[in-house]
């Protein structure tokens, strides 16, 4: 059964969250009957899937099309639906962009930075918020560790708090350090979401692309359960072989026999 906003602040302190990415129906599909409560439909996709070197580059209309691809593929499980680069750049502009999300298929919009009016506007229409503080990628100069400095630290507990005043469910710490992201956690009644954030966080989540290795470069607060890409590039290699040597597509009707037997 889907779980919503409300269902998941009442696992704060209870039971540790886990969060995936996903951008397409049949890896949704997986991460569903795997049980993963909430999805996050990431404009992390610009960089993992569409090759951009930021996600500045990824529109609307991009987030659109992977929240319904993932809606397609896990239709019971929380979607999350993040607003793109200057999606959010004004509380009107935020609410148009957060319906087309949403009718795309998400449960819920996520949004970086201290954005406190939109946030509250967007609650005030009825739409459940995920804020994000530390390191925000759309408007961050490189990907280093942010809250180090004292000064820093105080603004990102600031920003934690701000969001969850505006009205928001559910922050993303990302890219903080650990002692900051539990103090943070301590202090405030909505879920923090780490991502290089600690084991502290209320939750955890990491995108699918780093955990299925699939690329050839990720964070260093990420986990490579598989590698994905090596497969691919056995499996290019076999077919390459097979087509050269026409044992495929000979071999299919062999297979397809094999599998019925």
């Amino acid at each position: 059964m889907k779980m919503h906003a409300k269902d998941f602040v009442q696992m704060k302190g209870v039971k540790p969250i886990a969060m995936l990415t996903a951008y397409t129906c049949p890896v949704a599909r997986a991460i569903e009957e795997a049980g993963i409560p909430i999805v996050l439909v990431g404009d992390t996709v610009g960089m993992v899937e569409m090759g951009f070197d930021t996600t500045q580059h990824v529109t609307i209309e991009h987030m659109e099309y992977h929240v319904g691809a993932v809606r397609r593929g896990a239709t019971q499980t929380h979607l999350i639906g993040d607003l793109p680069y200057q999606a959010d750049r004004d509380p009107e502009s935020a609410l148009l962009n957060a319906k087309r999300l949403l009718a795309a298929g998400a449960d819920s919009i996520k949004l970086e930075g201290p954005k406190t009016e939109v946030i509250t506007y967007l609650v005030e229409k009825g739409i459940s918020v995920v804020g994000h503080t530390g390191l925000t990628p759309q408007t961050a100069k490189n990907f280093k560790k942010v809250g180090t400095t004292s000064s820093e630290a105080k603004r990102i507990a600031a920003e934690a708090q701000a969001i969850q005043d505006a009205g928001a469910f559910m922050v993303v710490l990302e890219h903080v350090p650990y002692s900051l992201a539990r103090s943070i956690t301590n202090s405030l009644r909505i879920l923090t979401i780490g991502i290089g954030a600690g084991a502290d966080c209320d939750g955890q989540v990491l995108v699918i692309n780093d955990a299925l290795g699939l690329g050839d470069y990720w964070p260093p607060f990420s986990k490579q359960y598989t590698y994905i890409s090596k497969s691919i590039i056995k499996v290019a290699k076999e077919f390459s072989s097979e087509v050269a040597s026409k044992e495929f597509p000979n071999n299919i009707i062999q297979f397809t026999n094999a599998g019925k037997s």
